[in-house]
């Protein structure tokens, strides 16, 4: 008796292979590719636009002067925003100093050392992630009422950047925690097992490792603070200085805050004014994330 002969379609790839029939691609499946691919492409021609508007009304300001003048109501054209990029580069090189060794080291004691079964630790857990999604204005209110008024720093480079500080501290935790987690378990056993202690496998194992994730995201969180206007408004910040800030306990006002009093005035020349303003932010945040991008991809590792 023979046994029966199955006949194999034939493929001109791969001859004597059967051939799979593909199934066709859900219609519904297709226009949820095709709204997505809708989706970004309205946000890019919006930002597109944006920028290319912000450019053209601020090309005849884009000259030294913008970043060699102090501010000037009386003859716009000779108006620059010195004393703002400065008073931005004093607010963020304080915040930074504030916020970003206090977020990495609770970010180590929460992922290295916190018990996660005891109610305090949980309790800082959910504070601080809801503390990442308050409003900004609420912050300013409570530096107002807090560091301005109640440790009586006034309206200060002091006063701008500690509220900042909280403002992106709740980042900076969860950031520097998720780049704390994403190091395997691997690494700390094989450093406890040749005898490390834990404090030698967190500082020498894990912590490099874990640097491009932390940096990235505390540059992420300060490029957020460099474009704050309105807890700063709320604060207090001048909107017309005609000086740079010389430390902490200096007046101060930042490059959000001068756009803004820019855009309210009456004459086409701020508009101009502003825009170039707002393009020279622009190119801060831009250089800022860079680095940030530039970090991630030198010093990344794959597990």
């Amino acid at each position: 008796m023979s046994s029966p002969v199955i006949d194999r379609p034939t493929d001109t790839g791969t001859p004597g292979a059967p051939r799979l029939k593909g199934r066709s691609t859900p219609w519904r499946e297709r226009f949820f590719h095709l709204s997505l691919w809708a989706s970004l492409a309205v946000a890019v021609v919006f930002l597109a636009s944006l920028l290319a508007y912000v450019i053209v009304e601020g090309w005849p300001r884009l000259d030294p002067r913008v970043w060699t003048n102090f501010p000037d109501i009386i003859d716009p054209g000779q108006a620059g925003a010195q004393s703002a990029i400065m008073g931005t580069i004093w607010v963020i090189a304080f915040t930074a100093l504030y916020c970003l060794p206090t977020g990495i080291l609770t970010a180590i004691y929460l992922e290295e050392y916190a018990d996660p079964n005891r109610w305090w630790n949980r309790a800082i857990e959910i504070n601080i992630q809801n503390l990442a999604a308050v409003p900004s204005i609420v912050y300013g209110i409570l530096g107002l009422g807090v560091i301005s008024r109640g440790l009586g720093f006034g309206q200060t480079v002091l006063t701008a950047s500690l509220t900042l500080s909280l403002l992106v501290l709740p980042v900076v935790i969860i950031s520097s925690r998720e780049a704390i987690r994403a190091v395997p378990q691997s690494i700390r056993q094989a450093s406890l097992a040749l005898g490390a202690t834990q404090w030698q496998t967190v500082r020498r194992q894990v912590l490099p490792a874990a640097v491009p994730g932390m940096a990235t995201g505390s540059i992420l969180a300060l490029s957020r603070a460099i474009g704050e206007a309105a807890p700063l408004l709320l604060l207090g910040g001048l909107t017309f200085i005609t000086f740079n800030p010389t430390g902490a306990q200096s007046a101060f006002t930042v490059l959000p805050i001068q756009i803004f009093n820019w855009i309210s005035q009456s004459r086409a020349e701020f508009t101009a004014l502003a825009s170039a303003a707002i393009v020279i932010l622009l190119m801060i945040l831009l250089a800022m994330n860079s680095v940030a991008i530039w970090l991630r991809n030198r010093y990344s590792r794959r597990w």
